[in-house]
Formats: C-alpha cells, sequence, structure tokens
C-alpha cells in the first residue's frame, strides 16, 4: 500500500521540474513511510511513498521495464490478491521476473495485456502508468473505489495523487471551491467522479484514463451488472460461504504482521472467524477494537445503535481465540484539537463527522504500533442489505436515497443545519440532491421482464449503496488508515461477492425475514450465538457528556476570537444558543453542527481555500 502523484506535460521539460515533482511526492508520506521514489524525463515526472507489504525489498518503485521504444513506469498503490496466478500465466507468455512483489506482475501484465489489464485483476488498486513508447499516460481504479485517486487536467497534460492534497501541491493548480464543491460537500451521497476542487476529478471506479497528446479520455472496464440468479437458496448460501473462504485467504497474504478489526457485529466478526479458522495451528489472530471509557457500563440506547459493541467483541474474541486488545478513548484525547486537525488533514475535507473520525485515526495508531496490514468488515451492509432503512418502507419509498431520508427523520438535518441561511438557501442541497437521484437511478441495471415492483426497487437500493453511499465509508477507512501507516483489506468488497449477491432476489437476501439473512447463513455456524442474532449496530460514538462539553467550548472560543474564515459560512446566533445550552439537550443534530463548524474552521487553517460563491450554479 502506497501514496502516488505524477505530472505529464507536454509542453514543458520536466526533468527541470524535481522540486515541485518532490514537492507533490512528500504529501504522501504518511501513505508511504518505509521509501520513496521519483521518475523524471522530459514530459512524465512519477512520484511514489512506499508502504511495505509484499516483497519488502523487491517492491521498490517507481518501477521500469526499458524497451527499445521507451520506458514504460508503473507507480502503484494497494494489492492485487491474485498476482501469484497471474505471475504464474506471464511466466508462460515468455515474461522474466525479477522480484516477488505484485508490483512487477502489474507492470508485466500491462506490457502483455496494455489498457486491457485492470479487468484480470482481483484487488484493490489505484495505479499510474507511463507509457513512453506511445508518450501515453494511464491511469487505472479498482472496480469498488477502495483505493482513490484524483486528476487535474492542466492545459498541455495532467496532475494526479493518491489525494487531492497532492495535486494541489502543485502551483497550477487553484485551490478553489465553487458552489458546486459546496454542494457535494454538505451532502451526503458522494457523486461519482467529483473531488470537491474546482477543476479536479477523482477517476471513477472501474475506470481507465487515458492521457495523450490529442487529450483526455475514460474508459469504464467495469460497471454492476444485471445478471440472472438461477442458484437455489440453499446453492446460494454455499456460494457465499465459498467465496469468503476464498477472498479471506487470499487477503490474509502479507510478509507484515496482520490483524482484524473487531467490532462485535456480523460482518467483523465473520472475517475474525474466517481468519481464525485458516491461520489455526500456524498463527493466531489478533484482533482490535474501539471502546470509550465508561461507555458499556453507561451506554444508552439510541435510534442507531441498541447494544454496546464491547460484550459482543470478548464474546468474538473467546470463541475464535484471538490475541484481543480494546483500544479505549477518552472524551480529552477525542477532542484534541490536534487530533481533529489530523482527521481533517488526513481527509482533505471537513466533513464534520467529529469522534467518529478522530477515534477512528486515534485507534488506527494504537493498530500500527503492532501490525502494518488489517482486515476490515466494511461493506457487508451495503452488500447484503444491512442498514435498518434497507427494510423501512418509508425510507426506501421516500424519492430520494434512502439513508437521507432515515438519518433526517432521525435527526435532522446534521451539520448543514449551522449554514449561514443565505448561503443555505443559495446551496438548494434538496434541489442538489433530487437531481443526484435522478442520475444514480439511471445508472441502474435492470433485467428484461424485472416486473416485480419490490424486487426491482430494492435493485435500485442496493446499487445506490454500492455506488454512492459505501463510497463516502470506503475512503474515510482508506485516508484515516493511510495517514497512519496502515493497510486496511475489505474482504467483502470483493468484485466477485458484490456481483453474485447484487444479483440475488432480495426474498433471498431476506429469506428468514431479517438483515443480511444470506451473510448469516453462510457465517453464523462460526459464531457465538449473541453475535449470529445480534441487530445491526453501526461504528459507535461517543455518549460521555463530557465530549460534548468540549465541543461546546471549543466553538465558544472560536465564535469569541471571530477571525476564522469559516465562520462566513455559518448561522453564528444558530451556533451560540447550542454552545449555551446543557449538554444533555444538545440532540445530534445540534452536535453535528458543532462538529461541522470546528472541522470547518481546521479546513480553512490547513487548506487556505478560496470560495467562488458565484460559479457552480
Amino acid at each position: 500500500m502506497c501514496g502516488i502523484s505524477g505530472w505529464v506535460s507536454y509542453q514543458r521539460d520536466l526533468r527541470r521540474e524535481r522540486p515541485t515533482a518532490e514537492a507533490m511526492n512528500a504529501t504522501m508520506a504518511c501513505r508511504g513511510p518505509d521509501a520513496h521514489g521519483l521518475w523524471l524525463d522530459r514530459h512524465a515526472a512519477l512520484g511514489h511513498r512506499r508502504l511495505a507489504i509484499i516483497d519488502l525489498p523487491g517492491g521498490v518503485q517507481p518501477m521500469t521495464e526499458h524497451t527499445p521504444d521507451g520506458d514504460v513506469v508503473l507507480v502503484y498503490s494497494g494489492e492485487v490478491y491474485t498476482y501469484t496466478e497471474l505471475r504464474d500465466e506471464l511466466r508462460r507468455r515468455g515474461h522474466p521476473f525479477r522480484t516477488d512483489s505484485d508490483t512487477e506482475v502489474v507492470l508485466r501484465g500491462y506490457l502483455e495485456w496494455g489498457a486491457e489489464l485492470p479487468e484480470r485483476l482481483n484487488g484493490m488498486f489505484a495505479f499510474a502508468i507511463w507509457d513512453g513508447r506511445t508518450d501515453k499516460l494511464l491511469l487505472m481504479r479498482d472496480r469498488m473505489g477502495i483505493k482513490p485517486l484524483y486528476y487535474s487536467p492542466t492545459e498541455d497534460g495532467v496532475l494526479f495523487g493518491s489525494e487531492p492534497k497532492a495535486v494541489l501541491a502543485n502551483p497550477l493548480v487553484p485551490r478553489t471551491v465553487d458552489l458546486e464543491g459546496l454542494r457535494e460537500l454538505f451532502s451526503t451521497a458522494k457523486t461519482p467522479g467529483h473531488a470537491i476542487w474546482a477543476g479536479m476529478r477523482e477517476v471513477e471506479p472501474g475506470t481507465v484514463v487515458t492521457v495523450e497528446r490529442a487529450g483526455l479520455h475514460a474508459r469504464a472496464y467495469w460497471r454492476l451488472p444485471a445478471v440472472e440468479h438461477t442458484d437455489s437458496l440453499q446453492d446460494t448460501v454455499v456460494r457465499v460461504r465459498e467465496l469468503l473462504d476464498d477472498i479471506v485467504c487470499r487477503q490474509l497474504v502479507s510478509d507484515v504482521p496482520r490483524c482484524v478489526l473487531l467490532s462485535g457485529g456480523l460482518d467483523s466478526s465473520t472475517i475474525t472467524a474466517l481468519a481464525a479458522e485458516q491461520l489455526r495451528g500456524r498463527e493466531t489472530v489478533r484482533t482490535f477494537a474501539v471502546d470509550f471509557v465508561g461507555q458499556t457500563e453507561n451506554f444508552i440506547p439510541d435510534g442507531l445503535r441498541s447494544t454496546p459493541d464491547t460484550p459482543y467483541v470478548h464474546d468474538v474474541a473467546r470463541h475464535a481465540g484471538t490475541d484481543h486488545q480494546d483500544i479505549v478513548l477518552d472524551p480529552e484525547g477525542l477532542a484534541d484539537p490536534k487530533v481533529r486537525a489530523a482527521a481533517v488533514r488526513a481527509r482533505d475535507l471537513p466533513l464534520g463527522l467529529g469522534d467518529l473520525d478522530q477515534s477512528l485515526l486515534l485507534l488506527f495508531r494504537a493498530i500500527r504500533k503492532h501490525s502494518t496490514v488489517a482486515l476490515s468488515g466494511e461493506s457487508a451492509d451495503e452488500v447484503f442489505g444491512g442498514y435498518a432503512w434497507f427494510h423501512d418502507p418509508a425510507a426506501r419509498d421516500a424519492g430520494t436515497f434512502p439513508w437521507l431520508a432515515a438519518l433526517e427523520r432521525q435527526h435532522g438535518s446534521g451539520g448543514a443545519s449551522v449554514l449561514e441561511p443565505g448561503l443555505r438557501e443559495r446551496l438548494d442541497l434538496r434541489g442538489y440532491l433530487a437531481r443526484r437521484y435522478e442520475e444514480a437511478l439511471a445508472e441502474v441495471p435492470h433485467l428484461d421482464g424485472e416486473s416485480d415492483p419490490l424486487e426491482r426497487r430494492m435493485r435500485e437500493v442496493c446499487y445506490l449503496h454500492l455506488t454512492r453511499f459505501v463510497r463516502m465509508l470506503l475512503d474515510r477507512k482508506d485516508r484515516l488508515s493511510m495517514a497512519t501507516g496502515l493497510e486496511v483489506r475489505v474482504p467483502f468488497c470483493d468484485h466477485r461477492l458484490v456481483e453474485y449477491v447484487f444479483n440475488t432476489p432480495w426474498s433471498m437476501k431476506t429469506f428468514d425475514g431479517r438483515e443480511k439473512s444470506l451473510l448469516r447463513a453462510a457465517a453464523g455456524n462460526l459464531l457465538p450465538r449473541s453475535v449470529a442474532e445480534r441487530v445491526k449496530s453501526p461504528y459507535p460514538s461517543t455518549q460521555d457528556p463530557a465530549y460534548v462539553v468540549e465541543l461546546q467550548t471549543q466553538v465558544r472560543d472560536l465564535l469569541s476570537s471571530d477571525n476564522s474564515p469559516a465562520l462566513g459560512l455559518l448561522d453564528r446566533a444558530r451556533l451560540r444558543q447550542i454552545v449555551a445550552a446543557e449538554p444533555g439537550e444538545v440532540g445530534t443534530a445540534d452536535r453535528n453542527g458543532l462538529e461541522r463548524t470546528l472541522d470547518l474552521s481546521v479546513w480553512f487553517d490547513l487548506e487556505q481555500p478560496t470560495l467562488d460563491l458565484g460559479s457552480g450554479a
């Protein structure tokens, strides 16, 4: 796992631009603390920061293949889980190998298959290949968008990087956010390809972007297909288990210490149990969980979480025989402005998730002291239909993204509620989300003759989650983990599993009248009964009132200083009401507003953005 950056210019000699290329690459230092490299030629500069996982001495990048017609150079972030099979195939085709790394497999795979390479890969990846034989750059991203990749076209080429900060380090890119960028920032539905910053784009999942002298064009090599499901229920359960066994086996491959993120829910517990089963007799699986001081003893059920995680975490750890450690956090650590700044810096965005981001960052920091690779249960809810709103007709049929309907009904409009009223009116987030929703619906693949209204609608709901909602979570997990030099793998995002379950009828996904029926049936025999029967509970949030007091104090100080540009976007009168309230009276929406306020202030300090509120209408 690594960070990449680069610059292609057909009108400059980039050999003279080393300081700028190095500055772009330096922004990726957290993603790759083990090594760095830079390759410069007349029209291309490629940078790499390495987190060594596979073939520690042999996977050095940028990796170059010299040919009579020009160099072919690769910078690569991610893991290809089928690299050993691909290497065998390429050897049979006559390719020699100098290393045991998956990086060389990707490079030689390109030499053999060209732009069709990603269709042969199973993994999480984002990479750039400069083909000096044709003076072309190819940017390629995995099917589910697990690994990020951004680019900004220029007058004579392109700039790219694993994160926006790498692109913004080049003086050719203005740090401008227009109205459209703010709309995307304050909505809760990630638009494919959008990067917030004016002129910047994200390589869409399952896409190859080609840059050449004549310009830039994108080609989708994968989109979720609609395929008739012909397996019986029993065969479907067996197939899901077979896929999970194979996926976890592949994703446990590592030359560095590994572990599993364990929350005590069905998803992470399944990954933990499968890993323990596969490594039994060879290695004890390490597991880590986040907890908060006093959370279990003082837990209060709310609209999203009915039980605390820790008792279930411990049940799984005992059942699977893992070497387990709870990472217990206190309100002062969660509210530390330095931790908030690190989280906002990692994500490049002021998303207002507050303790959800800060606790995850602190968890990853603690894990990194023991492990370099972690497996996560992320994305099972989107794949198998685990969220409560999948099963709520009011949210399902609300005419918008179901999660927005459910969360707004429970908690109001969240962090956007503290925006300055005039700005809120100009942004027209409801209108923006309505347009994005219609765009998303138009993409959904359907089977010919798909006549059952519920089955048709649930195909749409599943598609929305797999192409919009899950990408927000994957981006969060990647950014916060890589900010600590930890690689997180997501077995439930294997495209074979995603395609198979996406095309399984909703009646099978809920055959026992519960959420995630297929996953529970496929893995239930591996788990303690308490966990197999547990109702979905999202990533935990601290309930300690001391944390709210810290938020109120920091926002009160911010309002008193009156020197943050962020305040120009905010409803100061509303914020004064929230900071004056008793902590117990601060509801979820108001707490989210405090988090958004502090994140915006940090973001303005870090990024120094220029707001163009006259464009992007």
